[in-house]
């Protein structure tokens, strides 16, 4: 079957003398790994050199009994230059990259990540504030893709979690006080932060970009946000050692 799509490339690495496989986020097919035979020995073979978080028009045969496919046409769209000049930008972009790959499964379609992907691209060329931009999309990813971490009520006792509370990666929620005990592996969590994390799951990427954090916020997101990835995935991002 010849499937046509609109795709970000996650990442890319040679394949013997003239070739490369890339893997794709796409737009109607999920993720997909693609490879684009010759595109090392002619450039001008495809309209892309297929570089990370570059946006491109693909043509693929999918092959039913093989999660390889081949790549006939690529088409650069959007190369996000404005991101690629700034070195932190380039760092928070390909951090994405790779959240997208660890989470997201192979060949399941999902248009609402996609679409956030180039909301996130967009805004990375201009906004100040990339921190934020990189917790907006890990709130909404975890969400997306079924990880939302719990934040309606205790995990242990079950009952709706008021004043100060802490936060277990293991479980996979709130812990309230009366619960925590003696419990070192909690992570203190304020009100502000429960309520920027419901704030951002709910609203949209404008209304997400318009939300005030603070500094002890963006502390206690960044510090519990790579705490439950990381549980969750088992493994370090490396690009989340420079954020």
């Amino acid at each position: 079957m010849i499937a046509q799509t609109e795709a970000i490339v996650l990442k890319s690495f040679d394949f013997r003398e003239t070739s490369r496989i890339v893997t794709f986020f796409t737009q109607n097919y999920g993720k997909v790994k693609g490879i684009l035979k010759g595109i090392r020995k002619d450039s001008k073979k495809f309209g892309s050199s297929v570089d990370k978080f570059s946006l491109n028009d693909i043509v693929f045969y999918h092959h039913r009994n093989s999660d390889l496919h081949l790549v006939s046409q690529c088409d650069l769209k959007n190369y996000f230059f404005p991101i690629r000049q700034d070195l932190k930008r380039t760092l928070a972009a390909s951090y994405i990259l790779e959240l997208v790959d660890a989470i997201m499964p192979v060949e399941e379609p999902n248009e609402d990540v996609y679409r956030m992907m180039l909301e996130y691209f967009a805004s990375l060329e201009s906004e100040q504030d990339i921190s934020k931009l990189v917790h907006i999309f890990q709130i909404k990813i975890l969400l997306l893709s079924g990880f939302r971490p719990h934040l309606d009520s205790c995990m242990r006792c079950q009952k709706r979690v008021a004043g100060k509370a802490g936060f277990s990666a293991q479980l996979g929620g709130l812990v309230c006080k009366d619960c925590a005990g003696g419990d070192a592996d909690l992570m203190p969590i304020s009100q502000g932060t429960v309520a920027s994390i419901l704030h951002v799951e709910k609203s949209n990427w404008s209304a997400c970009l318009r939300l005030g954090i603070s500094a002890p916020i963006k502390k206690e997101l960044k510090h519990i946000l790579n705490n439950f990835l990381v549980f969750h995935l088992e493994r370090h991002l490396k690009a989340s050692r420079y954020l």
